[in-house]
């Protein structure tokens, strides 16, 4: 024994990945190499007081977690095992706890004699929060019921169905490293609302579609996260705090807890899946959170729900692959990672989708993964391999962090590649104008990126007018758009619409500064203007609020039309 790895001797009729349970408190482990009549296990628990000579009984099974109405609003280790009643400690070898107890109210949605096909709804529970929890037909479950629980309470493991022969519990389980089945894929066209503006503006994503976020220590990767599983308009929200400190998710815990959903009224926590792998929690356990945090989604993707995962951080989960790799010998590829590190992370992503459920219904999974290359690297090769497979990147930038320019999204090394499809469903939806408003704010900021190496040699007041008026439309994009804080009551959140009439707002004063300079206005006079209720209408009207940014837009044209050459 090493550590958590431990060497089992003649225990026949076991497979790879198969779960292990080790010692008289039965630690889970999983196996990961057989030779001969020798078996080395991986424990996903801290192995202290497991001796030589103690038993180790097979399972039979891959590492699998339970499913049912008691995730929502949960907290939960990487395997699933629920942190909230079981005190300070969760005891080794631990499955279940008495919170996990409770009767839920299972409403039947079928009666004797019908005929379902799998991934059908059978039933719903009455009592879940603001998630509407279905019982599904298992999927290869068909054919006709014959029997069904009556309205009432039930226990987790209760059945509450029969379909031809097959019982259908109130809870179930699934192998986590096993993508649930779907009829079909389909194509992510709806766009994901964050009520971040650089995200929604430049570089939005789709539900069903794949985002990475690298950023050095210090941009504010995990901020930015929780802006979004705050204000994000998925259906459920699973945040996995893959190797994070202890402090940071109990911050983010407490937060999730005490937020009003804007949704439901309720709290926000009530529609979230939380799962806390710390960084003092074992390795293996951390390599593993990941993947139970897309099963959960799949879970309620199945349910015809739009899911967003967040995983914080993919590259702790990495580094636990590293470390098992060293561990069981395999050969080393770049910086140590192993060979299929490229593999994993893809199988990881490729959880993500639009679908088509067994049932017919349409679901997502959007899996937005942070990346916390080390010194700010971006060439490192966990951030290199996941932008090969990822859809959007949003890569936060050191200098702008630095100067407090948050969210620090870096329009420069960013990228989306769902523009072209959420550019047909914005048009649908009424906003034929959004593609035009986008390319027209990113020019501005492309423009003003040129120059500003320039202004550096050479000094402002040396450019021509029109390129002097560039820089300045730079900044009032960057202030009076970009820019967002997380703080702010007002601004922490932003909607569509007042992120469209923001971005108006400053296309229409920048046009107006063009007009005077080329009429033979100086640039200085232009410059020197007031430019602060353009600057602050994003934290002095609210949320929702595009009729008071069109008004202070009104207000900036109103004084520039004052200025005569």
């Amino acid at each position: 024994m090493a550590g958590p790895l431990v060497e089992v001797e003649y225990l026949g009729g076991t497979a790879m990945y198969d779960l292990i349970s080790l010692g008289p408190a039965e630690l889970p482990g999983e196996v990961v190499a057989i030779s001969g009549e020798v078996v080395t296990v991986q424990a996903y628990e801290y192995t202290g007081g497991l001796a030589p000579g103690q038993s180790a009984r097979p399972r039979g099974r891959p590492l699998t977690v339970r499913l049912g109405p008691h995730l929502v609003g949960g907290i939960f280790d990487g395997l699933l095992r629920p942190l909230s009643g079981s005190g300070d400690w969760l005891l080794p070898g631990a499955e279940r706890d008495a919170a996990d107890e409770r009767t839920w109210s299972f409403v039947p949605l079928v009666v004797p004699g019908d005929r379902v096909s799998e991934g059908q709804a059978l039933g719903e529970i009455g009592d879940a929060g603001p998630v509407r929890v279905r019982i599904l037909a298992p999927p290869g479950c068909a054919g006709a019921v014959e029997w069904t629980a009556s309205e009432g309470d039930c226990s987790p493991d209760a059945v509450v169905a029969v379909v031809d022969g097959t019982e259908v519990p109130l809870g179930g389980t699934w192998p986590v490293r096993r993508p649930r089945p779907v009829r079909e894929r389909v194509d992510a066209r709806e766009a994901l609302t964050t009520g971040q503006r650089v995200i929604d503006l430049l570089f939005p994503v789709a539900r069903g579609s794949t985002v990475a976020v690298p950023g050095g220590f210090g941009t504010g990767k995990t901020v930015l996260l929780q802006q979004i599983a705050k204000w994000c308009d998925a259906d459920v929200i699973v945040y996995v705090g893959c190797g994070e400190r202890g402090n940071e998710m109990a911050d983010v815990i407490a937060e999730l807890s005490a937020l009003e959903d804007p949704r439901t009224g309720g709290r926000l926590a009530d529609r979230t899946v939380t799962i806390a792998n710390t960084s003092n929690m074992p390795m293996m356990a951390r390599e593993a959170s990941i993947h139970t945090g897309a099963t959960v989604a799949e879970y309620f993707r199945d349910m015809g729900l739009d899911v967003v995962v967040i995983a914080d951080s993919t590259s702790r989960w990495a580094e636990a692959l590293r470390e098992f790799a060293s561990r069981t010998g395999a050969l080393p590829a770049e910086e140590g990672y192993p060979a299929g590190l490229a593999s994993a992370i893809a199988a990881f992503y490729e959880r993500a989708g639009a679908v088509t459920t067994l049932g017919g219904e349409r679901g997502s999974v959007t899996v937005i993964g942070a990346v916390s290359p080390p010194g700010g690297d971006l060439t490192e090769p966990v951030t290199a391999h996941t932008e090969r497979f990822v859809r959007c990147l949003w890569s936060l930038d050191r200098d702008l962090a630095y100067a407090r320019h948050y969210p620090a999204l870096s329009w420069a090394g960013s990228f989306s590649r769902d523009v072209p499809v959420l550019t047909a469903g914005h048009t649908a939806a009424g906003d034929p104008a959004w593609a035009t408003r986008r390319a027209q704010a990113g020019e501005l900021l492309a423009e003003a990126d040129r120059l500003a190496d320039l202004v550096d040699l050479i000094g402002l007041t040396a450019l021509p007018a029109r390129e002097r008026v560039s820089v300045l439309a730079g900044r009032l994009v960057r202030e009076a758009v970009l820019q967002q804080s997380a703080l702010s009551r007002q601004d922490a959140y932003c909607a569509a619409e007042k992120t469209a009439a923001l971005v108006d707002a400053v296309l229409a004063v920048v046009g107006r500064c063009r007009e005077l300079v080329d009429t033979g206005t100086p640039a200085a006079a232009v410059e020197e203007m007031d430019f602060g209720p353009l600057l602050r209408a994003r934290e002095d009207t609210g949320p929702h609020d595009a009729a008071g940014v069109a008004a202070r837009r009104d207000a900036m044209l109103d004084m520039l039309r004052e200025v005569r050459p």
